[in-house]
């Protein structure tokens, strides 16, 4: 059965075959494994050509012997008993080659398979030594496969950490920034409340200077009061002194009356008239005792109202006095603000 070589790879080999042919300086054929190394071909496609190529070389040009056509033998029929054996001897010769080329390719052939099997010892060795290559290298590449687990592992971990760091200093700064802006709200809500402040320092101030005209106002008016006040204990002076008056008037009255009653008592057995009219001058003297009691009462009721007035009058005084001692004190501690107010804004300025 016949394989199909392609013609590229046949002149690979061909090449290859002639130039180690020519560097063994032509005394001996090279090797199907040294041409197929050389070629870079598969074992089959060497053997088959290096078969074809070794037989080229091998051959030798030899006559075929045929049958001596009529006409020749007719024409030369002396000739053709010579020419028929030298025929046969060439034939002869002929045979005996092409037994010595077989003979040849046969040996050829076996040395082939010789060649092929040391070939196969030579690469069954050299595919232990590839395998055993190979399992050193899958036994390194394993530890190297480890290795860079455990580096990959160790790289995702400090890439995890650094995850969360990130993701902690992102929280801190967002924090950060949302204390920059709550103090921003607080640093604009204290400057609107320093304007309120001042605000109602200005309204405060005016309510001062309002409070201080009403505070002179009220002295004003206390001092009216203290007069009233004075003309009141004055009044209730003149009324204790009237009723002091018309006490002793009563007391002499009563003492009048008793020295009448005594009068009348002993007058009463001596003279009726005497009664009559002494019974009318009691009456008249209990009149005018009436109406001394009367002016009496009238006195105690007016020193009673001066009191009341003056005490009224005392308690609008003390209120007045407290009102004007708040305001006072109001009045300082506005001041007292405004001056450390106007301390506290003056560097800022």
């Amino acid at each position: 059965m016949s394989i199909a070589i392609p013609a590229d790879v046949r002149e690979r080999v061909i090449q290859a075959a002639q130039e180690l042919y020519e560097q063994n300086g032509r005394e001996s054929m090279p090797t199907v494994d040294a041409v197929r190394r050389h070629a870079r071909v598969d074992m089959n496609a060497a053997s088959a050509v290096m078969r074809e190529w070794r037989r080229a070389q091998t051959a030798q040009a030899a006559p075929v012997a045929v049958t001596v056509p009529e006409v020749v033998t007719q024409a030369h029929s002396a000739a053709l008993v010579a020419l028929w054996q030298t025929a046969q001897e060439l034939a002869n010769e002929s045979l005996r080659a092409a037994q010595a080329a077989w003979e040849a390719e046969r040996a050829e052939a076996d040395h082939d398979r010789q060649e092929l099997a040391d070939a196969y010892e030579r690469q069954a060795a050299e595919l232990e030594e590839v395998r055993a290559a190979a399992e050193r290298s899958a036994r390194l590449y394993q530890e190297q496969q480890d290795t860079q687990a455990q580096t990959l592992a160790a790289v995702r971990a400090e890439l995890v950490t650094a995850a969360t760091r990130a993701e902690r200093a992102e929280a801190r700064a967002q924090e950060i920034e949302l204390r920059a802006t709550d103090l921003r709200s607080e640093l604009d809500h204290a400057h609107q409340e320093q304007g309120r402040i001042r605000a109602e320092l200005a309204a405060a101030t005016a309510r001062a200077e309002r409070a201080e005209a009403q505070a002179q106002e009220a002295e004003q008016r206390a001092a009216a009061l203290r007069g009233e006040l004075e003309s009141a204990h004055q009044e209730s002076e003149r009324s204790r002194a009237e009723t002091a008056t018309l006490a002793g008037e009563l007391r002499q009255s009563q003492d009048a009356v008793a020295v009448l009653r005594a009068q009348l008592s002993s007058i009463e057995a001596s003279k009726t008239q005497e009664i009559e009219r002494a019974r009318q001058e009691r009456d008249q003297l209990l009149g005018e005792l009436n109406t001394a009691k009367t002016a009496v009462t009238q006195a105690e009721a007016a020193s009673a109202e001066a009191r009341e007035r003056a005490a009224v009058l005392a308690g609008k005084l003390e209120s007045e006095q407290s009102h004007s001692a708040a305001l006072a004190a109001l009045l300082a501690r506005l001041n007292l603000i405004a001056g450390s107010e106007g301390e506290g804004v003056e560097p800022s300025a």
